[in-house]
Order: structure tokens, then C-alpha cells, then sequence
């Protein structure tokens, strides 16, 4: 990777003094970001040159009314590429709509550039920014997670050269996409809920760069893996016309080479292609040289990644396919958030960090939550193997955008897609979420397949939720489902995924973001429970979800994130509350099961049967009814002609859901079992919906027998203990959810009649 060229401007004046403030939390990379050049890696991994210059570090900083001109004096110093708000830019303030940023610097052009073109780059900025080089404006840029450049050259001066950069940004009161951002205290406090502090200003890598006259601009990389191919457009600014040759290699081989038009679409072979999986993240690299004649006029140096990604019917059920082959996609809701740089991570890697996490816990994808991150992070997913599910970050919660606000939206998320199109880890568009700001759902949709039809689109997550409106298209039906993990059904058109799911909350003393005022969506009692109930979540997609059809899942989520007390880490990252091993092995038998679907468990409808206890010690004792309750007895050839009727039940299509069954008395036909308030009791058909619910119990697979999931709570089990019969849930609160032979006494053996 490139490295940056050092000394190209002096410091502030002042910036001796200058210092972060407190962090609220300080994570493992907090006291490790250098005062000048932080972020010093080269921030556009798809797109490199070996000259360039790093201009993260001490700006003057100042604070405006939003309608002021440029101030006479910059009274303040900030580090960049930290936003106002956060503790590493030494501001930590709030900045609401009534003010707007200033940022300025000096530097020089390296010598060695001469006769190039310089272009200034920012990575993002937050969210209307203008920039004037010694006074004259050089553009102005809307978008706050969009990368943007302007050619400086004609306002070089030879000599030190000045710029300033001015930023407003109204976060919610604006319309435009601010995703979890709201203006908030910066510092520690109660609330919030699921939004957080807002992010103003710069808060990507600000860099300078030479570039030719005619030169590239983007590599939008597409492969083809029908005919071994990688499809390149090669993208440039003043080279129309120009032949540019694009080069693929590995490990300094050439494995194929091909010409044609700049802005054209060029096929370059790759034979016997290594394809890029989660378990093999195989990365290519590429070579893109504009030519005059014969001679290189520019060259810039990226990476692809081989792999394919479609929805396609595989055992009848609708899925989506990797390289052709289905395999379950389990993830988390990664927010993006840092107490120390809210938006923007301390050093490259903590970036990495969190996307490390991913593997460590065994999770093969990641949905990026209504934020976008820098390229850098794109490129560790890409290196690490990780699928990732990217939002569009949504306007304001309940309001419907004007048009304006509509047609920077989308103009923002065009910009979004070209920008990270060719990172191989990105499978899905995720539009729209529980309805934010939603209009058009359906348009959106097929104009961003039109737009990438190399992937698969999310018209809306949780379309089930919120007052959401499913445009009805798209690849996937994607629920919210809390704590779930519920049924989300295929159509006959979509994959079914369970885009949020989860939220088991566990606060960490001594890791809270403001002590006492964390909250989850199921608080857990201990570290114990907490890992009893999130495998039990992952196993019960394993046994239940997948096998009815579902193809993805993404948990709520990795990382605590202020008040929110989600996370499987804390929010500063210093503690990770789960069993790393157990969670990583639930994860790993869940994307087994989908490579090697076990055969479905079927019961014999419209036969009387009778359930014996599995677990050792009991396995005498059958399921009855006794005074419309459930218990488990002993039974044997000497018992009454009343128990052995109790003990014999009638399988019949499921009353809910004819995949699956309801057990109806022997003796009192018409009466069904069924849980209420969690115990299992017999009770008369009413004809509700709720009471069909109830009377539902999905077969899945079990040692020695048979576990029988209830249709409306999947992933809770009926279950002996105490010769009572329950409801129970792994890793739930109840006395009757005990884990102790947790699995042993919700398996039934399904045998002959006692009562035929």
C-alpha cells in the first residue's frame, strides 16, 4: 500500500497547545492516534497512487452562525478527520443548525510534482461543504458519506498555499440522510434510545494527490464468473477516447490482460478462476494504465475479488447463492459508532477491529446499519472475508421528503454505489429501513438493480415494522423480529431474511457509556444467561428458521452503542460479554446445516400416537393431560384405561400452519394442546387465531426423538421438568428454562398408542 509524503505543510500556530479532550470511554486505540497525521494509511484501497499527501492532523478551527461569511480569525485548533463532536478532535462540542464549520491549513506541493495536476480529496464530509484555496473557491459538495475531489492546480501559488473548508451540516433538522444521527449533548446522558450524537464536518481522510493531465478516475470491477471474466470499466476524467489496458494478477503472475475504450466495458480473462468466499477471501490484483500509442500516460492499482451473488431456487425454497451455491448468511447490525470518534475510528485497526470481531465470532456477514464507512473499511471486509449488506443512510424518521430532499437522496446514493461497487464483500443494497423517510419503494428498487445489477436489493428492511410500506420487490422479504427469531416466509419472488433480530442486553460495570442508562430489547441476568440465550437464538434458526426457509439473519448487535446495551462487545471494546468458542461454534453449525440440509422431520398425521421422555433416568414417563393440564407419568401395560387414554394424542395437520402439527386429545376430541402463560395445558378449540397459534408445534429434529417448537414462539420448546410440562425457551428467566438437560427434555420419542 502507498505511503503518504511527509512535510508538506507546517503546523497551526498553537497547535503545541493543542490536546484531545476526555473520551467518555476510551477504547484499546484511544491513546494510540498520533496528534498530527492520524489515519495516515492511504484511504482508497480500489484506486492507489504511489505519490500523495496525507493532510489529516491540527487545522484551525473556528464556529460560525450558519449564515456568516469566512471569519477573520480561527480561534481554535481541531484535528482532522475528527468531527466536532467527538472528544479525539479537541472540540467536543455541539454543533446544531445554527452553526456552521471552518476548518484551514497551509501546505506545500511536493517538488517532485511538478507538471501534474493536483487534485485535493476528501473521503467524507458532513454535510454541505465549500473549499477555497488561497481565496478562491475551488467547489462545493452536498453529501455526508460520499468521497468528492477538486483539480487545485490552477490556484497553486509555487510556494505555501492555503485552504479553507467550510461545512454546514443541520444533522435531523435537515433533509437530508443523516441515518442515527440527532442532536444531542455530547457528553454522557440518559436517553437517546436508538439514535446517537452527531457527527459534523470532516470525517474521512482530506488528502492531495497527483494526477495526469488525462487520468483515471474509478475501476468499476465486475466478474463474470459464466465466462471466467472480470468486466472493468475504466473511468476517466479528460480521456475520452483514450485506450486504457487493464492487467489481473496474483502474487506478481499475470493471469490475464485486456484493451479497449476509457468508459467502456473491457473483459479480462480469468482462467481457472480462485473464487472469493468468507472462508477464503481470495483477492486478485489489478492493474488499470491509460495508453497514448504505446507509451503509459497514467496508472493507478486496485483489487477484485471473484464471486458471484444471485437468488435462485435450491430445493424448491428461493435463496440467495454464492458462487452458485446457497449458504446461510448470519450477521450482526453493525452501527459504526465510537466514544472517542463517534463516526470516525481512532486508527486503521480499530477499523479493522470490529470486522475481526465478525470472524472471531464466527459470523459470516455484516449488515453496515444506515451509515456508510470509508473504503478502507470495505477493503477489510474484502481481506477478512465478511458479506456485507450495505444501507443507504435514511432521512428523518417520520416525515415524508420534499422533493429536493428526494433528489439528493438519490443522487447521494448513486454516488454511494459507484464509489464501492467493485468491493467483492458487497452482495446487497439495503434501501430503505422501517420506513424512514420512505417514499417510492418500489421505483428505488429497480432503479438501483438497473443501476447494479451485479447485486441483490433489500427494497425495504423491516418491512413488518413501523409503519414501513414494502415496495413488494427486490431480492429478499427482510423482517425485524425482536427478540424473534419469529417466521419470515420466502415468496414465490424473494429470499426470506431476518434483517434484525436479537437485542439481548447485558451492561458491563465500568463499561457503560452513562452508568445505569443502558437498555436492550431483553435484558439477561448474567454473562451465563447471556450466552444460553443467544446460542439458544442461533440454534433455533439452525433447527427451526432455516429448514422453513429463511437464508439470512443479523443480530442486534455487536457493539453496545451509547445507551444501548445490545452489543455481544462493549461499546469501548474492551470487553467482549460473550463465550467467543461457543458462540463461534453455534455460528458455524448454523452455516453447516445450510451446506448439508438435514432431511425435514416429518410426524404421522392422522394417527395416534404416544410422546415418551427421553431424558436418561426418565424415559418411562409419557406426555398427559390431567385436569386439562400437561405432566408427564409413568405408564405402563398395568395402568388405567384412564391414563393410557390421557397418554394418547392424535397428530393432525398443524391448526396455523399446515408445515406443521397439533396434538389432539384421545379422549376429549375437539381439545387440543397448547401453551398459555408459558404452561402447557389441553383446551377446547375456540376457533381464534391465537388459539390455533398455540395448539402449533413445529417437528424438529432431536436425539432419539423429536423436539416440538410452538409455531408462534419459534426457538421456545415444549418441555418436561418437574413432571410438569411447559414452554420453554433456551436461555430464558423462567425456573422452567433451566438449561441443566435443557435439550434431553424437549425431545419426545413418538411411539405406538397406549390407548389405540
Amino acid at each position: 500500500m502507498s505511503s503518504a509524503l511527509v512535510g508538506v505543510g507546517s503546523a497551526p500556530a498553537g497547535a503545541a497547545s493543542w490536546a484531545p479532550k476526555p473520551s467518555p470511554m476510551t477504547t484499546p486505540w484511544t491513546a494510540q492516534v498520533p496528534v498530527d497525521k492520524p489515519l495516515p494509511e492511504y484511504p482508497r484501497p480500489q484506486l492507489t497512487r504511489p505519490d500523495w499527501a496525507n493532510l489529516n492532523g491540527i487545522w484551525d478551527f473556528a464556529v460560525t452562525g450558519r449564515d456568516a461569511g469566512q471569519p477573520s480569525s480561527f480561534p481554535d485548533q481541531i484535528r482532522v478527520p475528527f468531527v466536532a463532536e467527538s472528544a479525539l478532535s479537541g472540540i467536543q462540542r455541539r454543533i446544531t443548525e445554527n452553526d456552521k464549520l471552518w476548518y484551514k491549513r497551509t501546505f506545500a506541493v511536493p517538488a517532485g510534482w511538478n507538471g501534474r495536476r493536483v487534485e485535493l480529496n476528501f473521503g467524507a464530509s458532513d454535510w454541505q461543504t465549500t473549499v477555497w484555496v488561497n481565496g478562491t473557491q475551488v467547489g462545493a459538495h452536498k453529501g455526508g458519506y460520499d468521497s468528492f475531489a477538486y483539480d487545485i492546480t490552477p490556484q497553486l501559488n509555487g510556494g505555501t498555499n492555503t485552504v479553507v473548508v467550510s461545512v454546514y451540516d443541520p444533522t435531523q433538522t435537515g433533509g437530508q440522510a443523516v441515518g442515527k444521527q440527532r442532536i444531542n449533548d455530547v457528553q454522557p446522558h440518559s436517553g437517546g434510545g436508538i439514535f446517537y450524537t452527531a457527527a459534523s464536518g470532516i470525517w474521512q481522510t482530506v488528502w492531495l494527490e497527483p494526477v495526469a493531465a488525462a487520468h483515471i478516475t474509478r475501476l468499476d470491477m465486475t466478474p463474470n464468473l459464466g465466462d471466467s471474466t472480470l468486466r472493468v470499466k475504466v473511468q476517466g476524467a479528460s480521456a475520452s477516447g483514450r485506450t486504457a489496458r487493464v492487467t489481473v494478477s496474483s502474487g506478481g503472475t499475470v493471469v490475464g490482460t485486456a484493451t479497449g475504450t476509457v468508459g467502456s466495458e473491457i473483459s479480462v480473462p480469468v482462467p481457472n478462476a480462485h473464487l472469493w468466499t468468507p472462508e477464503d477471501p481470495f483477492l486478485y490484483d489489478v492493474k488499470a494504465e491509460l495508453l497514448d500509442g504505446s507509451a503509459v500516460t497514467d496508472s493507478a492499482s486496485g483489487y477484485t475479488g471473484m464471486r458471484s451473488i444471485a437468488v435462485a431456487k435450491v430445493d424448491g425454497v428461493l435463496r440467495p447463492v454464492l458462487n452458485g451455491k446457497f449458504v446461510f448468511q448470519t450477521g450482526t447490525l453493525d452501527q459504526g459508532y465510537w466514544p472517542d470518534g463517534i463516526y470516525t475510528a481512532p486508527t486503521d485497526a480499530a477499523l479493522k477491529s470490529d470486522l475481526q470481531a465478525h470472524k472471531d465470532l464466527g459470523f459470516n456477514m455484516v449488515r453496515k446499519h444506515i451509515k456508510v464507512e470509508p473504503q478502507r473499511w470495505f477493503y477489510w471486509a474484502d481481506k477478512l472475508g465478511l458479506l456485507v449488506w450495505q444501507d443507504m443512510p435514511a432521512m428523518d424518521t417520520g416525515k415524508s421528503p420534499g422533493t429536493a430532499a428526494r433528489t439528493q437522496w438519490e443522487a447521494e446514493f448513486h454516488a454511494i454505489i459507484d464509489q464501492h461497487r467493485s468491493s467483492p464483500s458487497l452482495v446487497m443494497w439495503v434501501d430503505q429501513n422501517e420506513g424512514w423517510g420512505q417514499y417510492d419503494q418500489a421505483r428505488i428498487a429497480n432503479e438501483v438493480k438497473a443501476y447494479d445489477p451485479s447485486r441483490l436489493v433489500n427494497n425495504m428492511s423491516g418491512v413488518n415494522c413501523c409503519g414501513s410500506v414494502d415496495g413488494g420487490n427486490g431480492d429478499v422479504v427482510d423482517n425485524h423480529i425482536y427478540v424473534g427469531p419469529g417466521n419470515t416466509a420466502p415468496t414465490a419472488t424473494r429470499a426470506a431474511v431476518l434483517g434484525e433480530f436479537g437485542g439481548l442486553g447485558y451492561k458491563v460495570p465500568g463499561h457503560e457509556w452513562f452508568p445505569g442508562g443502558g437498555f436492550s430489547y431483553e435484558d439477561q441476568a448474567s454473562v451465563s444467561a447471556l450466552n444460553n440465550r443467544f446460542v439458544g437464538l442461533l440454534d433455533s434458526i439452525r433447527v427451526g428458521q432455516l429448514p422453513a426457509g429463511l437464508s439470512a439473519s443479523v443480530y442486534t448487535e455487536i457493539t453496545d452503542v451509547e445507551n444501548e446495551a445490545n452489543g455481544l462487545l462493549t461499546y469501548d471494546r474492551q470487553v467482549v460479554k460473550v463465550d467467543t468458542a461457543r458462540v463461534k461454534a453455534a455460528n458455524q453449525a448454523l452455516i453447516n446445516a445450510s451446506r448439508n440440509p438435514a432431511p425435514p422431520v416429518t410426524l404421522p398425521t392422522g394417527q395416534y400416537k404416544s410422546l415418551r421422555v427421553t431424558t436418561p433416568g426418565y424415559t418411562n414417563k409419557y406426555l398427559r393431560h390431567q385436569d386439562a393440564l400437561a405432566f408427564t407419568e409413568v405408564v405402563d401395560a398395568g395402568s388405567s384405561g384412564l391414563l393410557k387414554n390421557d397418554a394418547t394424542w392424535k397428530i393432525v395437520t398443524g391448526l396455523a400452519n399446515s408445515n406443521c402439527y397439533s396434538l389432539e386429545s384421545r379422549n376429549y376430541p375437539g381439545e387440543y394442546l397448547r401453551h398459555r402463560d408459558f404452561r402447557v395445558r389441553r383446551d377446547a378449540n375456540d376457533g381464534s387465531a391465537l388459539f390455533k397459534a398455540d395448539a402449533t408445534w413445529c417437528a424438529v429434529a432431536g436425539t432419539g426423538g423429536v423436539r416440538l417448537s410452538s409455531a408462534n414462539l419459534p426457538g421456545s420448546y415444549l418441555r418436561h421438568i418437574d413432571s410438569e410440562v411447559w414452554l420453554a425457551t433456551p436461555g430464558g428467566g423462567h425456573a422452567w428454562d433451566n438449561p441443566a438437560t435443557f435439550t434431553e427434555d424437549t425431545t419426545w420419542a413418538v411411539e405406538a398408542p397406549w390407548a389405540p
